[in-house]
């Protein structure tokens, strides 16, 4: 079997790796921090942590099966999978209040309707068997092929069966998520709560396609999860089987280029000027290959499935440490929804950071992350700029914006101000730091049909070289990314002709 460098420990990247390995290959890591996992980070403090990552889990059934096929023990051996129930609160502009259970169309269905009024709950409803379609479309070619050669089908037949919908004397179908909302939906709160998970994933409603309705239907079909400790305990969980599975990681190892040999990867060039050589080499995204393959594009028509919006939003992440205790019945997860949902689309339009944002306010109920029971880690998130279009490290427009997150959460939970002990504001600048995207960007999920955005293919012109983690195809998530990593393997142990497992 072969060697095999892998350019960061990024959860994409791990999955892999861990695969690999398994399949007998000599397997290492160039990591330029000094840990693993990525996005998927914590930060600590006087007793405190926090996720400044992605706070739950969604398709659990992607990392039980890293877990099982890296050596067949259960996922929830290494890590304690709590269901998050009710899986989202919403508070709407207007000030009505909706939480909905998890996992159950029915309870989700009869609580629209008692919170929002009679026909709205149904009306979701409706809406989530059609998005199941849509999900049955296209979660092979989507999730768990490698990217079709003939990627453009992909991008030209919308997948979501749209009702149709008259409007001046023409007979018109929802192409985008917005015009779901509008036309399927008609009730400004559904609308908000549907592009609520546009927004949490870095899509604009206004154009993402009617195919992203697929985003909610994952949620409500296999459930919200949160990892005990963390959702960083999933990152220690894989790093710790890639090591029991003889994975070397090498941290502080800033990987500066990429090997060509006669037309093939042929190994690494370390910043300190070390060269490893390897047969195969997995990067960790495709954009920043390409600043380490010199002199060769790295995708041809048929590979580059372009993004079709260059602007990539960011995440400000909002960590607050509080005096007092959790009291009893809070939500693990509140969204508290912008009363300016077209000015907060500016952010797509024009890169303006928005005033009033959406925010979402994680309050997991976990002694691992509080000193004591008389305090409450809180983490707030809105989708915002990135570090390419918004100055994020001038003096004040970091806390400046916090102080607006802040205000938006008190909607839901009265009284953080007062209760906060310190708070660590984190910024795209952060999250550049620490994934070395651009601008601290973070990646999308790839979508089918019109306005959609589908990822690079995983192999590239180089061979020999492949590419994983979420600016890879199948796109951005914690989900996304162990699926990629898997895509990955198969295409190395297998071969080109690797299809997806059935």
């Amino acid at each position: 079997m072969g060697r095999i460098a892998v350019i960061g420990a990024g959860m994409g990247a791990m999955a892999a790796a861990a695969r690999l390995a398994v399949a007998g290959h000599r397997v290492t890591v160039y990591e330029r921090a000094e840990t693993y996992g990525g996005a998927v980070r914590r930060f600590e403090r006087d007793g405190f942590g926090f996720d400044t990552g992605p706070g739950l889990l969604t398709l659990p059934a992607v990392y039980r099966d890293l877990f099982l096929k890296t050596g067949k023990e259960p996922l929830e051996d290494r890590v304690e999978l709590v269901q998050v129930d009710p899986s989202s609160r919403h508070v709407f502009a207007d000030g009505t209040e909706v939480s909905l259970p998890n996992a159950s169309r029915a309870g989700v269905v009869a609580a629209l309707d008692e919170a929002l009024g009679a026909g709205t709950g149904q009306r979701w409803g409706d809406f989530l068997v059609r998005a199941r379609e849509a999900w049955d479309r296209t979660r092979r070619p989507l999730l768990e092929e490698p990217l079709w050669p003939n990627w453009q089908v992909l991008a030209e037949r919308e997948p979501y069966p749209a009702l149709p919908h008259k409007k001046l004397l023409r007979t018109r179908r929802a192409s985008t998520l917005a015009e779901i909302g509008a036309w399927e939906l008609r009730d400004p709160r559904l609308a908000a709560l549907l592009d609520g998970y546009a927004l949490a994933h870095g899509v604009d409603p206004g154009t993402a396609p009617a195919s992203t309705a697929v985003l909610p239907y994952m949620e409500h079909a296999f459930g919200t999860w949160y990892v005990r400790g963390g959702v960083r305990e999933l990152a220690r969980a894989v790093y710790e089987r890639c090591v029991a599975r003889k994975v070397e990681f090498v941290f502080g190892a800033e990987v500066t280029g990429v090997l060509d040999k006669d037309g093939r990867a042929a190994g690494v060039e370390l910043a300190d000027g070390t060269v490893t050589e390897a047969d195969t080499v997995v990067g960790a995204g495709p954009w920043r290959m390409r600043g380490l393959v010199r002199g060769r594009e790295l995708y041809g028509a048929k590979d580059l499935a372009p993004h079709v919006e260059d602007r990539h939003p960011g995440r400000v992440v909002v960590c607050l440490a509080l005096r007092g205790a959790r009291e009893s019945g809070a939500v693990h997860r509140t969204v508290v929804h912008s009363d300016d949902a077209e000015g907060e689309l500016d952010l797509f339009r024009h890169g303006q950071t928005p005033d009033r944002p959406t925010v979402r306010v994680d309050r997991p109920d976990d002694p691992a992350l509080r000193p004591d029971a008389g305090h409450e880690s809180v983490v707030l998130t809105a989708t915002v700029a990135s570090a390419a279009e918004y100055d994020w490290a001038a003096h004040g427009a970091a806390d400046a914006f916090a102080d607006r997150m802040v205000a938006a959460a008190e909607r839901a939970v009265p009284g953080l101000r007062e209760r906060t002990l310190w708070r660590e504001v984190r910024t795209p600048v952060h999250t550049g730091q620490e994934t070395g995207a651009e601008g601290g960007a973070v990646p999308p999920p790839s979508l089918a049909g019109g306005e959609g955005t589908l990822h690079p293919a995983n192999t590239t012109a180089l061979s020999g070289l492949f590419t994983a983690g979420g600016w890879s195809h199948p796109g951005g998530g914690l989900a996304h990314a162990g699926m990629s990593g898997a895509l990955v393997a198969g295409l190395i142990v297998e071969g080109p002709e690797f299809r997806g497992s059935q």
